[in-house]
């Protein structure tokens, strides 16, 4: 590079094929999905964003870019550090405008979309896409498949998921179809773009370990050793012939950053019970999710409303009461661990007496990485909380944790 003048320097440093090691360039042959699974660090979005970059300069538009979150997809795909803009020079570089919309020199354009809505998937068309961090998606097969109707443009439509491998049934599902190429990277192959500090301070303290095998190494963990849950736990069908409620595990405050309003649905059905719904919501006002907690009362006509008073009390029940007035409030009161207090309602699925309904992908993502420490992925469980209420009131009164109905 030094021996360059700046023309030709310029040219050598916006040369992807140059800089790329072979697992982070499109493969060979005639595929629908490039599946790139890789560790944090280990080059995923630089890759994207090159892709996309190509894409563009062969005029393929326009272009879907998915995240997991509208935030996400403008922070991390688009203007990171690796994302879509820092990887073109100045003559090339795409406009943002409007907030979701990228916009190239040549005309080729493309739209900024967030996994959490896959309702504005209906309509648009795309002759391409890259989704990023699909694995985290909260609505993921949904959202997925909606994007496969509009990829209906070109000659050869195509998409590339990056992601941190995680067991969803939408990784899953793309990983057996022959229609993809899935290509695996570790972190440590990009070591050399890593601060040292990084290597020494995650990568060795993680290597070998569970975690580590997902975030470094990029490998399919299907089940956490620790879990109380395994997927193989999960069945689906049972009809409702008994008493129904709504469990709800509200957030302490109702801010962006609060943690989720756990509300789930469960049936009684003959000796077990089927979860019918995951009404959980995120960021959102107590008064927001009191209003969504009783519209799944009435929707499911259900017999009450179980919810958690450890933190609000009377308040709790007088934002449901606010709501509708005569609805049945069933206060309890956690007197030990959440992970104690799930210990038994996943007996109830070892014994495959709890059943679910289909699409309920984001809570059993957080029953099987809910580990001893009682948070799941780092997060606090509150769909799980929810359900252990539910499952709680309606199998295990009087055999459960313990429970006080105020």
């Amino acid at each position: 590079m030094k021996r360059l003048d700046d023309e030709a320097a310029e040219k050598k440093l916006f040369d992807w094929s140059f800089w790329a090691f072979p697992k982070q360039l499109p493969p060979a042959g005639d595929w629908t999905t490039w599946l790139l699974m890789g560790g944090r660090g280990s080059g995923k979005t630089r890759a994207g964003a090159e892709w996309v970059r190509t894409l563009a300069r062969e005029r393929v538009s326009p272009i879907a870019l998915v995240g997991e979150t509208m935030t996400e997809a403008l922070s991390i795909m688009v203007r990171g550090e690796s994302g879509i803009i820092a990887v073109h020079p100045d003559d090339e570089r795409p406009i943002l405008r409007g907030g979701n919309r990228l916009v190239w020199p040549n005309g080729v354009e493309a739209s900024i979309m967030t996994a959490s809505d896959p309702e504005r998937f209906r309509g648009p068309q795309f002759a391409a896409a890259w989704c990023d961090e699909a694995g985290k998606w909260p609505r993921a097969e949904e959202t997925f498949d909606q994007l496969q109707f509009g990829l209906r443009l070109g000659e050869r439509p195509r998409q590339l998921v990056t992601t941190t491998p995680r067991p969803t049934k939408l990784i899953k599902r793309l990983l057996a179809d022959p229609q993809t190429v899935t290509v695996r990277i570790t972190t440590e192959e990009n070591k050399a773009q890593l601060a040292p500090t990084f290597l020494e301070a995650v990568v060795v303290r993680y290597r070998g370990t569970v975690l580590g095998r997902q975030e470094l190494e990029g490998e399919l963990i299907e089940d956490r050793p620790d879990a109380l849950w395994q997927r193989g736990m999960f069945r689906e069908g049972g009809a409702v012939d008994g008493r129904i409620v709504v469990a709800v595990d509200p957030p302490v405050t109702g801010t962006a950053r609060s943690d989720a309003c756990g509300i789930v649905v469960v049936g009684r059905s003959g000796e077990g019970a089927v979860v019918l719904e995951d009404a959980t919501l995120k960021g959102v006002a107590p008064l927001t999710w009191a209003k969504r907690a009783v519209a799944a009362y009435e929707a499911h006509q259900a017999d009450a409303i179980v919810v958690e008073v450890n933190q609000g009390g009377d308040l709790v029940k007088g934002l449901l009461t606010q709501v509708k007035a005569t609805v049945p409030v069933i206060e309890v009161r956690a007197s030990r661990g959440k992970w104690v207090r799930a210990e038994p309602v996943a007996a109830l699925y070892a014994r495959g007496l709890v059943s679910h309904v289909a699409g309920l992908t984001a809570l059993e993502d957080e029953l099987c990485a809910f580990g001893p420490d009682g948070k799941a992925d780092g997060h606090s469980p509150d769909r799980v909380d929810a359900l252990v209420w539910a499952l709680t009131e309606l199998l295990l009164k009087g055999q459960g944790p313990r429970v006080r109905v105020i």
